[in-house]
């Protein structure tokens, strides 16, 4: 495995007219058009008829993270407004799920937009009105960080958890390169079809395009569905600012696993499809993880997280079958009595590395120098030019809300 730290991130960018980044949605979701690259060939068509450039038999994954409110806005006595953007649960919860469903109190990770204005000692207060019920939220900064502050937020009813409360007092964090404010139609769309668990601050983008029609498809191929949960962080957005990818510091998510996924990976025999690049970076941190396990199965959970270059320093050194990995992920927790896998991820996909488990990606089309254009030049090689001069010759609309492609990127085979 080649080291991706010395990449220059300068190798990785384009050139992305402000005119190309799609403002708002299509009308409909699967209308947006869908660009297949196999074998160094490149196709047309769109979204709706994805079933048809498919396997038989294979198997797609998708990320059912939800996309919370993370954003709200705060208006002091004087008129000034301050803006709190919920990042992570404070390091005492366990995961995502368990600080959302708190009650009257939680501390959270933020971002504070006008933190000049909000003076030491100050207590914010939010309040609305919905459904008749008054909301009295209140923020206060505990700690500050060097990029970051530690909040306390308390409200009234006691008995709301945060994950109402952000529903009822915040706003979709929209990416940040739309450049407009929150409309009523991204509440809906900014949301995939299949969202279940909140902890997103930013939406799968490639599972936005995927309508009910578009799963009936699949079902008439027997084409399978498997879900994973990665809670996407604000770091997806974070530009790579250091010449080289060993100064840049990767952003940790949280994942959360199944039991029944396990199982269903070790006896899927065909292709697998990521929809999408949180859900292949969520499959393929598991392939690391039962590999962390099959050579220690004493393993705690609390030494389960995958670090940024751990895989390149040591991890691939060991020769481990995909079989032997997820067969080890089920037994440790079997195990230890859980039937969740919880843990974060720190895994940074970059040239140099080869894709275990998924043999084929769906995804957007993604802002020059991130580590999400790194991921699919990963995965391409230096076809990852090809398709995105296409796509910007063919006029394809691109980032979140745009347009997006099917990757095939090998067979299972060459994954063992």
């Amino acid at each position: 495995m080649i080291d991706p730290r010395k990449l220059s991130i300068q190798d990785f960018t384009y050139s992305l007219p402000e005119d190309f980044i799609a403002k708002f949605p299509l009308e409909a979701r699967d209308a947006s058009k869908l660009l297949i690259y196999q074998n160094g060939n490149i196709s047309e068509d769109i979204y709706r008829n994805i079933a048809d450039h498919l396997p038989e038999n294979s198997l797609l994954i998708f990320n059912d993270t939800k996309v919370i409110e993370a954003r709200i806005i705060f208006k002091k006595d004087s008129g000034g407004l301050i803006e709190v953007f919920c990042l992570d649960p404070h390091s005492q919860y366990s995961d995502i799920t368990t600080a959302m469903l708190q009650k009257q109190h939680v501390r959270w990770k933020c971002m504070i937009g006008g933190a000049g204005k909000w003076k030491r000692g100050m207590q914010l207060e939010k309040k609305v009105s919905a459904n008749g019920t008054a909301i009295n939220l209140r923020a206060a900064i505990t700690e500050r960080l060097s990029d970051s502050f530690i909040v306390d937020l308390s409200w009234e009813p006691a008995n709301l958890s945060f994950a109402e409360i952000l529903h009822l007092t915040g706003d979709v964090p929209l990416p940040p390169y739309l450049k407009r404010k929150v409309e009523s139609i991204d509440r809906d769309r900014y949301q995939t079809i299949f969202a279940q668990y909140d902890g997103s601050v930013a939406a799968p983008t490639a599972g936005l395009h995927f309508t009910q029609e578009i799963f009936q498809s699949l079902r008439k191929k027997n084409i399978a569905q498997a879900f994973v949960t990665l809670h996407v962080g604000a770091g997806t957005f974070k530009p790579v600012k250091a010449d080289f990818m060993e100064g840049h510091e990767m952003h940790a998510e949280f994942i959360d696993v199944k039991i029944e996924f396990i199982e269903k990976l070790i006896n899927h025999k065909n292709e697998i499809f990521c929809v999408g690049t949180t859900s292949l970076r969520t499959t393929e941190s598991l392939f690391w993880i039962g590999v962390k396990i099959f050579l220690n199965n004493d393993l705690d959970a609390d030494n389960l997280a995958l670090t940024q270059w751990e895989v390149y320093d040591d991890l691939h050194k060991h020769q481990v079958s995909v079989e032997q990995s997820l067969s080890s992920i089920l037994n440790w927790m079997k195990k230890n009595n859980v039937d969740h896998l919880v843990t974060k991820t720190q895994l940074m996909i970059a040239p140099g590395y080869r894709a275990r488990i998924a043999t084929g990606l769906i995804t957007n089309f993604h802002q020059p120098q991130s580590t999400l254009l790194l991921l699919v030049a990963a995965l391409l090689g230096d076809g990852w030019r090809k398709v995105y001069d296409y796509a910007l010759s063919h006029h394809f609309r691109f980032l979140s809300y745009g347009d997006g492609c099917l990757f095939f990127i090998g067979s299972r085979e060459t994954r063992e």
